[in-house]
């Protein structure tokens, strides 16, 4: 296995033909499984705005107050509101917002960016990353695509690469039925691979300023498994999400 970033991507603005320009930069292959990190393709897409698009209501004014309160900072409310729109529910509101996308995707401040965003305040995720995915699948030399972000984890430090949409693949490779070394029936190993990928991916495409946004991801094989598009929990059986709507922040 093998993983390269292409080269030479320019800064990427509304409009680019995001799948030409990857495209003609690198020689694909078929089997290849390209890894686009979701701010150039947010770019492309239009998804960078200004804080003054967000004129924050009382919902978005009162999250604002209380988290400048927790961290003894001023927090603005265009900020919030910007959040409250691009989620479906405010899983924490302190000591921050834990948010549930539109696409299921669960991450701090609805996975905004206020980095690198020459063109504006905010950069908002991907409407929908997977038809994002398929849209540079259906323009590239390779067959599979993965739409990438960084995410942070409960129980760890930091964050890694995560898979927000994919296509051309399934989200996991499903052990269950097969055998261990032990010739033990494996009964619970569904292994999610577009967030493998997309965290191997990471390391090479690097953070801040001399990050390269598109990895290339070269002779990686599914495998002879069943596969799945199980990727984000649903609401019923995610019990920590359900704890954490019980919870309340004591300050």
């Amino acid at each position: 296995m093998e993983l390269f970033a292409v080269p030479d991507l320019p800064e990427i603005r509304d409009g680019d033909d995001l799948a030409a320009m990857i495209d003609e930069r690198v020689d694909l292959r078929e089997d290849d499984v390209v890894v686009v990190a979701s701010t150039v393709v947010s770019k492309a897409e239009g998804r960078v705005f200004d804080l003054d698009d967000f004129p924050p209501g009382p919902r978005a004014n009162e999250v604002a107050e209380r988290l400048a309160g927790i961290a003894d900072e001023e927090k603005d409310p265009r900020f919030a509101q910007a959040v409250i729109e691009e989620s479906t529910e405010l899983i924490m509101e302190a000591p921050f917002l834990l948010t549930a996308t539109r696409f299921g995707h669960i991450g701090v401040n609805a996975g905004i960016d206020r980095s690198n965003v020459p063109d504006g305040d905010l950069l908002l995720l991907p409407e929908r990353p997977s038809e994002s995915a398929e849209r540079i699948r259906e323009g590239v030399a390779a067959d599979r695509v993965v739409v990438s972000d960084t995410c942070g984890r409960p129980f760890r430090h930091g964050q890694r690469g995560v898979a927000i949409g994919w296509a051309g693949m399934p989200a996991s490779r499903d052990w269950r039925g097969e055998r261990d070394r032990d010739g033990r029936e494996m009964g619970v190993t569904v292994q999610n691979v577009i967030d493998e990928l997309a965290s191997a991916a990471n390391l090479v495409a690097g953070e801040g300023a001399g990050g390269t946004p598109v990895v290339v991801v070269r002779d990686w094989s599914f495998g002879d498994h069943e596969g799945s598009d199980n990727h984000f929990r649903e609401v019923d059986g995610d019990f920590v999400r359900q704890a954490l709507r019980e919870w309340d922040f004591q300050e």
